[in-house]
């Protein structure tokens, strides 16, 4: 067995590595860049070492540095994780030459499917169902045009060195044939340094089903069922189930046994797996489920195959690299109830998922019950960089019916509190909501279809800024006098609060009691609420850092009860906007009150010492006067 182990990765799936090998009792040996000198990943491991600056391609991509980081620290094994050089033929041939054990496939194997076209022709002789279409060499767009019209309108072009969506265009017409192929080899060219391609039937209901697949070096291999990924945003996943919704037993037996096929035939070692896209447009039917290509490498969304199956996979990534054979035989495997995994990324909805870096100020996850798993790579206080993939973590719920495993992450990212960096949790808590998807029914293009409608809205709620008065209220009302008090015939006394709402002011009752079951948190003069996965900060209006309390006509009002420990001015001081006034100590804070303009002071009611109420006045500030400009009158005796 695996003595000491580098992970050539960081983030997620380094620290998820790191959590195995030490339960296996494997010591770890990280690598990090400039930007993660602090990471988790770094610090969980029991060495790290530095191996360049921030941008993956001096650091993380470079080969020679992790082989040495690998032999100055005694590792005897590098796993690479998931992206990164995890599927990289040369890479795993430079760590065997070096005498590592590389925990993967062997190069040749990586090499085999590495090349859409070619791991197509390889499908197709070991009897692997393939999507219709042209994988000839002939490149020209003359031929290609021909194929394009014989297969039949739309057809999709892919790159055959592709992944990600990228390289890749549905043409639906022959006039738009050309100017696609010159757009899709461009995008493959910049991508993988490779523009040929290779042409496919469009599947008008797709769905992506795919097969986790094991091999070992004694010529055993065995799947552990397939997972569905259909629902994609920009042919990226974001959520994954396993098994699919609607899988019979006699077609989920054709789609595993092909999968074995797939690796066998290339003699595969290791963790991997075998994408599908199936036409459901009359229900998943064997006859209608094609190879699309070979991942070589530990899927993201392993842990929903873990979870009804019961399987360590990176245990068995190891073993096997150790050179053990798969631990258990193929009818030992059974499925066990049903698991789905959202993947949190760093992105705004709202702006087009654009990318969202910063501080991880807040980064809560409530976890209640079992069934429930939270892999990341990231703490509350970590720094989102913008050198790496936005993914911050994936949210896991295991339970005995698809349903059940709907309900729980839908629960656990309701309740997840991620701030100030905008995140997804929210879109996918609405996904998760989705009709058809409720069904199981979705394609690949479900995401597309529904649009906006899934972007959820990102301001609170009106039970949102009522919790949040509640929870402040419980201090803020402490010391009100009876006549501050508020009324209503046949109703419980409640006290009014000024919230902020997007820098406006939101006058709120302060409820008596609170039945609703958003999760909230207290930070300071503001509260954190976690509602259907967007987080909220809600502060009360006076309290936004040191901005000024004040209203229209220059009155500073105390923005809660509280001691006015300083005071800076006196009557008729002439003063400018953002001055500080005077400090209130309040809920164990102290509170600059400045002011909100350029004026005067004319009148002060507030002493060093004294206790205030909330919306006493605590002194004016009268702004100062601009004459206006003169002009020559019209002929008309109207200004111009």
């Amino acid at each position: 067995m695996i003595k000491k182990l580098l992970i050539a990765n960081r983030g997620e799936i380094a620290c998820r590595i790191m959590r195995t090998a030490r339960r296996m009792g494997i010591a770890t040996v990280a690598v990090y860049s400039d930007a993660d000198a602090k990471a988790l990943h770094t610090r969980t491991a029991d060495e790290a070492v530095h191996i360049g600056p921030s941008p993956a391609a001096e650091s993380y991509l470079v080969g020679e540095k992790i082989i040495a980081a690998a032999k100055d620290t005694g590792a005897e094994a590098i796993h690479p994780g998931y992206g990164f050089l995890s599927e990289n033929a040369d890479f795993a041939q430079s760590v065997i030459d070096a005498g590592l054990i590389w925990v993967g496939p062997k190069p040749e194997s990586i090499r085999a499917m590495g090349l859409k076209d070619a791991a197509k022709e390889r499908m197709i002789a070991a009897g692997v169902p393939v999507t219709p279409g042209y994988l000839g060499a002939d490149q020209s767009v003359e031929r290609l045009s021909k194929e394009a019209d014989a297969i039949g309108y739309p057809v999709l072009i892919k790159a055959v060195a592709g992944g990600g969506g990228k390289g890749m265009r549905k043409v639906d017409a022959a006039e738009n044939f050309a100017a696609d192929l010159e757009s899709c080899r461009r995008e493959a060219k910049a991508s993988f340094g490779n523009d040929e391609v290779l042409l496919e039937k469009w599947i008008t209901s797709p769905r992506h089903i795919e097969v986790q697949v094991f091999g070992d070096s004694h010529g055993n291999v065995v799947h552990l069922f397939e997972r569905d990924c259909s629902l994609q945003r920009r042919h990226q996943k974001v959520i994954e189930e396993a098994p699919a919704p609607g899988m019979d037993e006699a077609t989920r037996e054709e789609i595993c046994a092909a999968a074995v096929r797939a690796a066998k035939a290339v003699d595969y070692e290791g963790a991997g797996t075998i994408e599908f896209i199936a036409d459901a447009s009359e229900g998943l039917r064997a006859d209608r489920i094609f190879f699309m290509e070979m991942n070589t490498r530990l899927q993201v969304e392993h842990p929903v195959t873990e979870e009804i199956t019961g399987v360590d996979l990176v245990e068995w990534q190891l073993r096997v690299a150790s050179g053990e054979p798969i631990p258990v035989k193929q009818e030992e495997l059974s499925i066990n109830g049903w698991a789905i995994e959202a993947r949190l990324y760093a992105e705004d909805p709202a702006k087009g998922f654009l990318p969202s870096i910063g501080r991880l100020d807040r980064f809560n996850f409530r976890a209640s019950g079992g069934g429930v798993r939270f892999d990341t790579g990231v703490e509350e206080g970590a720094e989102i960089s913008p050198f790496y993939d936005p993914m911050i973590a994936k949210a896991i719920a295991h339970a005995g019916t698809r349903a059940l495993a709907i309900g729980k992450l839908g629960h656990i990212l309701s309740e997840t509190e991620i701030y100030p960096v905008k995140n997804n949790a929210g879109f996918v808590v609405a996904l998760l909501e989705d009709e058809t998807f409720l069904v199981g029914e979705m394609t690949t293009g479900l995401i597309a279809a529904r649009g906006d409608e899934l972007i959820p809205d990102q301001d609170p709620s009106t039970d949102a800024f009522d919790l949040a008065a509640y929870l402040l209220g419980k201090d803020y009302t402490s010391s009100l006098t009876p006549d501050c008090q508020g009324f209503r015939l046949n109703a419980p006394a409640r006290n009014a609060m000024v919230l902020d709402r997007g820098g406006e002011p939101q006058p709120v009752q302060i409820p008596s009691e609170w039945p609703n079951a958003l999760t909230a948190t207290r930070d300071g003069f503001a509260v954190m609420i976690a509602e259907r996965g967007i987080t909220h900060r809600i502060a009360l209006y006076e309290a936004r850092g040191t901005g000024h309390a004040s209203v229209a006509d220059g009155a500073i009002l105390a923005p809660m009860p509280g001691k006015v420990i300083a005071v800076d001015v006196s009557e008729g001081d002439a003063v400018t906007a953002g001055q500080r006034l005077m400090v209130l100590e309040a809920m164990k804070m102290e509170h600059a009150l400045t002011a909100p303009f350029d004026g005067t002071v004319t009148g002060l009611e507030a002493s060093e010492g004294g206790q205030v109420q909330v919306d006493a006045v605590l002194c004016i500030v009268e702004p100062s006067v601009v004459e206006p400009a003169t002009s020559t009158p019209s002929p008309s005796g109207e200004g111009q």
